[in-house]
């Protein structure tokens, strides 16, 4: 690798610069895959449009006013997204799911993926 004059822990522009680019060769491999397979997508437009209703929410209700509150929020639209993803019913899931977890129990039918 060639030496840029680079500090290890500097905190310029240029440092970041350089730190990204390194961070890009690093995965240079994965960066075109998208013209080798035919399928896979080359942008993040599913991951953005999954990410809409939740930024959308924080932003309506002002954010969550604690960390727990921040790790629930978190985890409920994980969640979510997830079943609306798999077009499951959201409210059947968190009705078993809060029934499971007061009698300490698993579901694992809830797990299965259809």
């Amino acid at each position: 690798m060639v030496d840029l004059g680079l500090a290890p822990k500097e905190r310029t522009p240029w440092a970041q610069t350089v730190r990204t680019c390194q961070q890009l060769l690093l995965r240079k491999e994965a960066l075109w895959t998208f013209l080798e397979i035919h399928g896979i997508e080359p942008t993040n437009n599913a991951a953005e449009r999954a990410l809409r209703q939740s930024v959308i929410q924080r932003k309506i209700s002002l954010g969550v006013q604690s960390a727990s509150g921040a790790i629930c929020r978190s985890r409920l639209l994980t969640v979510t997204t997830t079943l609306r993803q798999q077009e499951r019913d959201i409210w059947q899931f968190l009705e078993q799911a809060w029934i499971a977890h007061h009698r300490r129990g698993v579901m694992p039918y809830l797990l299965r993926i259809p």
